[in-house]
């Protein structure tokens, strides 16, 4: 198999998506038993796991979408629409990935494995149909965030509270709004080729859906961190509501609305997300 093939393999498997499925860190994290669920042999294994059902979901959804992304001038040149990976081959990694991702998830327990699926049949129905569909298509991206935090619970067994649940589920329709959006202005008049339900949205809608839900997360959030009587997280909100402004400058200055790119590329995001971490976690671990 040559290089180039080998990296077209690489490319579809979205690897840099991989960080969303740090979500399921998230539980044993935020409740104070992280060291202790990463010493176990096994630790990894729900994220590893997660990590191949999402490059599945992602292979579907470039096998239904190739003809579309032959028409937008960042996807098309994928390996699916360029040409690089046939269909076929495509098909028969997916498949490899999600029963490697099922067998991974039985190990860990029935209720996590019960999420996994849940999540690959949210993320294919979407795929398949659901994405046509406008408030439904951002719904069943935030379900994805709210899965994997679910399932983070699941692995670990660390209970998901009220503020949490509320917190990350404005903030997965927020930055899904926000992908959105920044897709719309991009494409301009050609959004309806590349993705149909862009057409049913109206002039402002979903910036006034970014704007509402962005409100909400730093409302959820502040009361998610005073809930847990830690004044160290408290000097957390103004990093959150300044991520949160970043994003949206970013979004509304054409720079790109994908959650994973813009933490990657956009250094302030990078930095503002770093010092969180480690706010959050000196907080919490440190008496």
């Amino acid at each position: 198999m040559s290089l180039p093939t080998l990296r077209g393999y690489l490319k579809l498997l979205r690897p840099t998506q991989w960080l969303k499925n740090l979500m399921i860190f998230f539980p044993p994290f935020l409740g104070g038993t992280f060291f202790l669920a990463v010493i176990r042999p096994t630790a990894l294994i729900p994220f590893v796991s997660f990590c191949l059902a999402s490059s599945a979901t992602y292979i579907l959804n470039d096998l239904l979408d190739m003809e579309h992304d032959r028409n937008h001038p960042e996807k098309r040149l994928r390996p699916l629409p360029s040409g690089r990976i046939s269909p076929l081959s495509a098909r028969a990694l997916a498949l490899i990935l999600a029963g490697a991702a099922i067998a991974l998830a039985w190990k860990v327990s029935l209720s996590f494995l019960s999420f996994l699926l849940l999540y690959g049949a949210v993320s294919s129905a979407y795929s398949i149909r659901l994405k046509e569909y406008a408030l439904v298509d951002i719904f069943c991206i935030s379900a994805g965030f709210l899965l994997r935090l679910e399932a983070g619970g699941a692995a670990f067994g660390v209970t998901i509270s009220e503020w949490l649940f509320l917190s990350v589920f404005l903030l997965a329709v927020f930055l899904s709004t926000g992908k959105r959006l920044s897709e719309k202005n991009r494409l301009g008049v050609s959004a309806a080729n590349h993705r149909k339900v862009l057409a049913t949205y109206p002039e402002g809608f979903l910036d006034g859906t970014m704007f509402m839900t962005g409100g909400a997360v730093l409302v959820t959030y502040t009361l998610y961190v005073i809930s847990r009587h830690s004044s160290l997280l408290l000097y957390t909100v103004p990093l959150c509501c300044f991520g949160l402004l970043r994003y949206i400058l970013r979004v509304q200055s054409g720079k790109g609305g994908d959650p994973t790119e813009s933490l990657l590329r956009d250094m302030p995001l990078f930095i503002v997300g770093l010092v969180w971490a480690v706010m959050v976690g000196w907080g919490i671990y440190v008496p």
